[in-house]
């Protein structure tokens, strides 16, 4: 299949067509009637007018809403009566953008479209509104893409077909915290289904969707970069009596109105909305977007050093935390964490919250200030990594104290406890210099950043500036995202550890500016198992953070579960003995054994892996496994786990990340078996093991042999 094509296929007729091309993708859009419609997509590579006297575009005026954005300022839609200005193509190597120009007639307001081809079949989309005026406008309603996806005939594929089985919508069922990644595929009514995360829900649902039909065999996929307030939408409109139906998709922001304030003259630049299509299996739509990802996302080096951490749980001291530092180097660890509970006094540390803010190392506990730690972890030969939260103050801290106009307002008026104001410059301003100062005047080498804040404090009304009260939402995330991308700039070498209460903040925006991030603090099996396999869909898994041992993990599953479902992620340990304890050298021969395997077998296939996830709703009381290659599938490891009220029965696993021309080597790391393989028998006839028990594990490892 074509894997390297970009092109950009522009018509400027009477009705100027837009036809992107990426890979096998093809989407299009036209103008009509001052409107800029959608017009579908076509994953075979077909633009929609490969027959020029029958175009294959659907019919836009069977949707209210055929728009392929959603503008409204003042409370005008700005979706119509525009006129086209220009259409400009630019290339940078097989990357394209097209930027569509428009005018409205409404509001003096320019609007550009950009649409950015990677040769993925994934495309990135954004809109910039240029308010041409000198008074402010109110930003009151934003889709970044809507409108038509699909039309379909209700021919003999369909016209037996129950209408609520033609389609399936696939999203995290859950939005709240610990139960990030928890996939499901749900039928799709005649109705709209709306999906929201952080403003209508939680903030622990990461802004993911699939849309799957199910008589076509086509995916389509999207993901919003934002870390505030957002919505998918499907509308699925069709009748048993009706030969067609119509597909509606909009992926739009949401918060309290207005938006967004733009200021006379000021160009405002949307989020990002990421969209493709495919021809395939969930895995293959998992494996394009991790693709597009990792090409014109997460752009930052990525790191597979294995990481370990103490924090409030623990005393903290100097001679506990050199002990465990000890106890990681034993491990294999390359980097030590120095968790939340640092700047509290000797007894406090699990109170961290109300110290939040302090910044300095507490005294009484660091008498010789952090270097006492940095420069031990640097002589075990390890990175040092320092945990923060800069976004929030605690009631023990003096900004609190000197700065209570710093902390910001709820939607009733109230000041916050600890959240800042991060549409302050002031807030802005200290905040940036406080993690400067800490990553220099710490010797630091990577920056843990949480958020620990519930995300409805962070949806108020207030002026920022401008004279009219609007969303803070939208100006405080776009400064967090400058305050990051500034500090890249001015420390490119350190490592930026993203996390937010756990999988708080997961998001592409977020994540642009980060090397990886953790997805959840919920440890404990059998549901951990559960997140992992979720979020390595949304997330490439070398960008996923998950933990061995510590957090409540230690409490259930056996050792090599535990173990195991870090280990096709971003790997990091917790202790596994108290400090004045003396080591289970079993226990430690496993540990030391398993990073061996991800040091020397795993990790240099996660920066390019395909993943595959044989049981997608995993669920917390059955099998499940999960599997990454590299992909020229010369290696491949499945982890496979026997959860809660798991039977003692042979399981058959069959690998996906094999080449049936090849032959390979198998291990099965519980017993250390070995044995050879042809790929074909693999992917036929499978791999037979047996997990006896419930909340254990088995890896198994693939590496292909010359055939002789």
């Amino acid at each position: 299949m074509n894997k390297t094509f970009t092109d950009i296929y522009y018509h400027g007729v009477e009705r100027p067509v837009f036809c992107y091309r990426s890979g096998n993708l093809v989407y299009e859009e036209m103008m009509v009637g001052g409107t800029l419609v959608s017009c579908g997509y076509n994953t075979a590579g077909y633009p929609l007018n490969v027959l020029s006297g029958f175009p294959s575009r659907i019919d836009y005026t069977q949707f209210a809403e055929p728009f392929a954005f959603n503008v409204e300022i003042d409370g005008q839609s700005l979706d119509y009566d525009l006129n086209f200005i220009d259409f400009e193509i630019r290339k940078d190597g097989e990357n394209i953008e097209g930027v569509l120009t428009l005018e409205s007639n409404i509001k003096p307001v320019r609007i550009y479209v950009h649409t950015l081809l990677d040769t993925t079949q994934m495309f990135t989309r954004y809109i910039e509104i240029e308010n041409l005026s000198d008074e402010n406008m109110c930003l009151s309603r934003l889709s970044v893409i809507s409108g038509c996806a699909e039309e379909m005939e209700r021919d003999e594929l369909t016209k037996e077909t129950e209408l609520s089985e033609l389609y399936s919508v696939g999203y995290f069922d859950r939005a709240d915290w610990g139960n990030e990644g928890d996939f499901k595929w749900k039928k799709l009514n005649t109705d709209t289904l709306s999906v929201d995360t952080r403003f209508g829900r939680d903030r622990f649902r990461h802004p993911l969707i699939f849309i799957k039909n199910n008589v076509l065999g086509t995916i389509l996929f999207a993901q919003v970069s934002w870390s505030a307030g957002c919505r998918f939408s499907v509308d699925f409109n069709a009748r048993d009596e009706r030969d067609r139906s119509f597909l509606g998709f909009k992926a739009e922001i949401t918060g309290y109105k207005p938006l967004r304030v733009i200021s006379p003259k000021e160009i405002y630049r949307t989020p990002d909305v990421h969209i493709g299509m495919i021809s395939g299996s969930l895995d293959d739509a998992i494996n394009e977007m991790h693709s597009h990802i990792r090409k014109s996302v997460l752009k930052e080096e990525m790191n597979t050093l294995v990481f370990a951490g103490m924090g409030a749980e623990h005393d903290m001291s100097v001679e506990t935390t050199k002990t465990f530092i000890d106890q990681f180097a034993e491990m294999g660890a390359e980097v030590f964490t120095l968790d939340a509970g640092w700047v509290c006094p000797p007894g406090e540390q699990t109170s961290w919250g109300e110290y939040n803010g302090t910044n300095i190392p507490d005294e009484s506990r660091y008498p010789d200030t952090m270097k006492v730690i940095s420069d031990y972890v640097h002589e075990k030969g390890m990175k040092f990594c320092l945990w923060i939260d800069i976004e929030s103050a605690g009631r023990e801290t003096e900004i609190c104290k000197n700065h209570p106009e710093w902390r910001a307002f709820d939607i009733y008026g109230n000041r916050t406890e600890n959240l800042l104001d991060f549409t302050n410059p002031e807030v802005t301003e200290w905040a940036e210099k406080e993690l400067a100062r800490m990553l220099t005047e710490y010797d630091v080498d990577v920056l843990r950043v949480d958020n620990n804040l519930s995300y409805r404090q962070c949806f108020t009304i207030g002026d920022t500036g401008t004279g009219v009260k609007e969303c803070h939402s939208f100006k405080r995330t776009e400064n967090v995202y400058k305050m990051y991308a500034n500090l890249r700039k001015r420390f490119p070498d350190m490592i930026f550890e993203n996390c937010a209460g756990g999988g708080g903040r997961t998001d592409l925006g977020m994540m642009k500016h980060f090397n990886h991030t953790w997805v959840s603090d919920w440890q404990k099996a059998p549901r951990c198992v559960v997140v992992t396999n979720g979020m390595t869909m949304a997330l490439p898994p070398e960008r996923v953070d998950r933990l061995f041992a510590g957090m409540g993990g230690h409490r259930f599953g056996s050792l090599d579960l535990q173990m195991r479902n870090t280990m096709l992620t971003h790997l990091t340990l917790n202790v596994i003995n108290p400090a004045d304890a003396k080591i289970n050298d079993a226990q430690m021969e496993f540990v030391r054994h398993s990073v061996d395997l991800y040091k020397n077998f795993i990790r240099d296939i996660l920066p390019t892996c395909l993943v595959y996830h044989h049981v997608p709703e995993a669920d917390r009381n059955s099998f499940t496994a999960l599997e990454i290659s590299s992909p020229d599938k010369e290696k491949s490891v499945i982890a496979a786990y026997n959860l809660s009220m798991a039977k003692d029965e042979f399981i058959t696993v069959f690998p996906r990340g094999i080449d049936p021309s090849k032959e390979y080597k198998v291990t099965l790391d519980n017993t250390g078996s070995e044995f050879t393989v042809k790929g074909y028998d693999l992917i036929t006839k499978g791999v037979k093991i047996r997990i006896p028990s419930s909340m254990s594990s088995e890896l198994i490892l693939f590496e292909a042999k010359e055939i002789k």
